[in-house]
């Protein structure tokens, strides 16, 4: 895919494995748009990025609170009329015994790693749209686990890395629903698993050896959004660069349909079944 003059947001993108996918795609010739909650670190990814010969802005958001998703949605809309590529990207791991709630009351994993990445999508569908043909790239995991829904929330048994593990495959349900419903639309979407266990503070803060390096990771999350062999595919699931298969709760359409009208009961959207029901 030829880079300039498109326009990339890629959520966490000032620490990790998503800093160095931004710095790839702005030494490419993209606009960058920098995500993160730190400002001094996005400013510095920001610098690097230009430094390089790129452009890219910053914008500050806490993904842990959908009003904050919800003003990034909106900053990304004033600062630009066209949005080519959206990875989501931004995540928060397994590390941690406790029980931790998002802003609103949510459980934090999968408020971050599902909920947040599911609106903010939401909200930019009608730009992403509008740029068509365009991408949007999940970066999920191998680590999944089915959902509950019976207790989605992980309020009874609480365990951090079931909360991780499920989370990562509701990306992967939200990735193969939402494929179906743009087919047509010229935005793909497809969900991988960039590496196991890359050098990142997630990784670290988890208490694991890393395995493997977040350039092997970008490798993989930049031949997502970018390869000319990916065109017009949509609904995938990947294992770094090769078309694998998730969990099979990932294949249950029964299950995508319960996820994605609880989720747009969780952020205040109505579902068309809603409104159906309704009129």
């Amino acid at each position: 895919m030829e880079l300039n003059d498109k326009t990339i947001l890629i959520t966490g993108s000032t620490d990790g494995v998503g800093r160095v996918v931004a710095e790839r795609l702005g030494a490419s010739g993209a606009h960058v748009l920098v995500h993160g909650r730190d400002a001094a670190r996005g400013k510095a990814s920001v610098a690097a990025i230009e430094a390089a010969g790129g452009k890219a802005e910053l914008l500050v958001a806490d993904l842990a609170s959908l009003a904050e998703v919800r003003r990034l949605a909106e900053a990304v809309r004033a600062k630009t009329s066209r949005l080519d590529i959206l990875i989501n990207n931004a995540g928060i791991g397994t590390a941690g015994a406790k029980r931790q709630v998002s802003a609103d009351g949510y459980e934090l994993r999968f408020a971050v790693n599902y909920l947040a990445g599911f609106l903010l999508t939401s909200e930019l569908l009608p730009l992403l749209t509008a740029s068509a043909p365009s991408r949007i790239v999940n970066v999920a995991s191998a680590g999944q686990q089915a959902i509950d829904f019976s207790d989605v929330m992980l309020t009874r048994a609480y365990d951090g890395v079931r909360a991780y593990c499920q989370s990562k495959l509701a990306q992967i349900l939200f990735t193969i629903d939402l494929a179906e419903q743009l087919k047509g639309s010229g935005v793909t979407v497809n969900a991988l698993h960039p590496a196991s266990y890359m050098n990142t503070t997630m990784v670290r803060q988890a208490g694991v050896t890393p395995w493997s390096s977040v350039e092997t990771g970008a490798d993989a999350i930049v031949n997502l959004a970018v390869s000319p062999d990916l065109e017009g595919l949509s609904g995938l699931y990947f294992d770094g660069l090769r078309e694998s298969r998730a969990n099979a709760q990932a294949y249950d359409a029964k299950a995508r349909q319960q996820l994605r009208t609880l989720s747009l009961d969780l952020v205040g959207l109505v579902s068309a079944t809603s409104k159906e029901k309704h009129s």
